[in-house]
């Protein structure tokens, strides 16, 4: 007798897309579900992390064709440092406020789900009115929202980290679920942008700002700390110093190489698709440190993380200089985004560390501001004078060797002033 094989069932193709559809999705969704399910506090804290950073992605696309963010390569020196000033308008208005909330524990959520419930109503108001004198209150207003979420996200990273893994991976692990929510909502952004305009994107930021204030309802009280230590005025602490230092550097590089590239590429008759390899590259260095931070060692001090990754950013920018071409920068760009989240990660962990449990809103306020200050100092030089893609990179890279310099000067100082005292 004559066995026939059976043939696997062959099924229709649009069966088999769909299918791939719905397994995408799935792969997607997974990671929602399991930090819904979790009782881990920074899972569920990482729920509404991500749904923020997708509405700020939803509230980008948005915008993205508006008068707010289209300054040409050729403007008016006075209008370029108007629109860097307005970067730190949100700051320095959402800081003073913050910093007696702050202070205390009880209140962190309360602010949290204040900023998401504000940026809803926002988005919604604004949403029909963009062509409008509308469109700057209402940009302004999401800024300073979406700046008072950062500040308060350190205090409620420090609360709801597992205790063994260390503030380091904790930053790394929000940062990490903030890129996923960011890429899980930009081909739903681009997809209403194209159906229904501007106004898309504005009413689903609305609908995911209010799932992250939804979310932050479902978050524990934040533990408090007992341990109290000494900080200085406004907010200065002396034990971040040094790591300060270098932070504070290499966030006026990041500001500096940003602007660089957005102007004197164009100045230098570079095609415009140089930029795009070159800030795709830098936002993936970013995502790889948040990958990478996690396996670090514990028991590595943040203090030399920080000075690594200026050392680091100054050999790439050296070569950068040597070798300039597309692929040598997207690598130099790659290599300046991971370290510059390194460094953003590691003092983000010191301060976190250091802060007191009673100064907590001055501490991160202080900071906050610092950086944002330094990020607009660096950004100011290249939108304003006349700087060749070159010559910057070779300037990034005399100040990433001179913060080093001056880091290591520094310690050495303190190093002798210690010996002096026991002597």
């Amino acid at each position: 007798m004559r066995v026939t094989e059976r043939k696997p069932p062959r099924y229709p193709w649009w069966q088999l897309v769909l299918l791939g559809i719905v397994a995408a999705a799935e792969a997607a969704v997974w990671p929602i579900r399991r930090m819904w399910r979790s009782a881990e506090p920074l899972d569920r804290y990482g729920l509404a992390h991500m749904t923020s950073a997708a509405g700020d992605t939803l509230l980008a696309i948005a915008l993205a064709d508006s008068v707010f963010f289209s300054i040409p390569a050729d403007q008016a020196a006075e209008k370029v440092a108007a629109y860097l000033g307005l970067t730190m308008l949100p700051l320095a208005l959402a800081g003073p406020l913050l910093v007696p909330l702050l202070d205390r524990a009880g209140p962190r959520r309360a602010i949290s789900f204040a900023a998401a419930i504000g940026r809803a109503a926002i988005a919604v108001y604004a949403a029909p009115r963009l062509g409008t004198q509308v469109l700057f209150p209402a940009a302004l207003g999401l800024l300073v929202l979406s700046k008072v979420h950062t500040i308060t996200k350190n205090g409620l990273t420090m609360a709801y980290g597992p205790a063994g893994d260390g503030l380091m991976r904790a930053n790394a692990r929000l940062g990490r679920i903030a890129v996923g929510g960011a890429v899980w909502a930009f081909p739903l952004g681009f997809a209403s942008l194209r159906l229904w305009g501007s106004a898309g994107p504005m009413y689903l930021a609305s609908v995911v700002y209010l799932s992250s204030a939804l979310s932050n309802l479902r978050l524990p009280r934040p533990r408090v700390s007992a341990e109290r230590r000494e900080v200085g005025p406004r907010g200065r602490l002396p034990a971040l110093t040094q790591a300060a230092l270098g932070a504070v550097g290499m966030r006026a590089a990041s500001g500096f190489l940003l602007f660089l590239m957005a102007f004197a590429l164009r100045r230098g008759g570079q095609p415009t698709w140089w930029f795009g390899v070159l800030a795709a590259s830098a936002v993936a260095g970013g995502f790889l440190a948040d990958l990478l931070a996690p396996r670090l060692n514990v028991n590595l001090a943040e203090e030399a993380v920080v000075i690594g990754c200026v050392i680091a950013a100054g050999f790439g920018a050296l070569v950068a200089f040597e070798f300039f071409a597309v692929p040598v920068l997207a690598l130099f760009a790659l290599a300046t985004g991971a370290t510059t989240e390194f460094g953003r990660l590691a003092f983000q962990s010191l301060m976190q560390r250091h802060a007191p449990e009673g100064a907590l809103g001055r501490v991160f306020v202080r900071y906050e501001v610092v950086f944002q200050l330094s990020w607009v100092g660096g950004a100011f030089l290249p939108a304003v004078l006349p700087i060749q893609f070159r010559g910057g990179i070779l300037a990034l890279a005399g100040f990433y060797v001179l913060l080093g310099a001056a880091y290591f000067a520094r310690q050495r100082g303190d190093r002798g002033a210690t010996e002096a005292g026991g002597a």
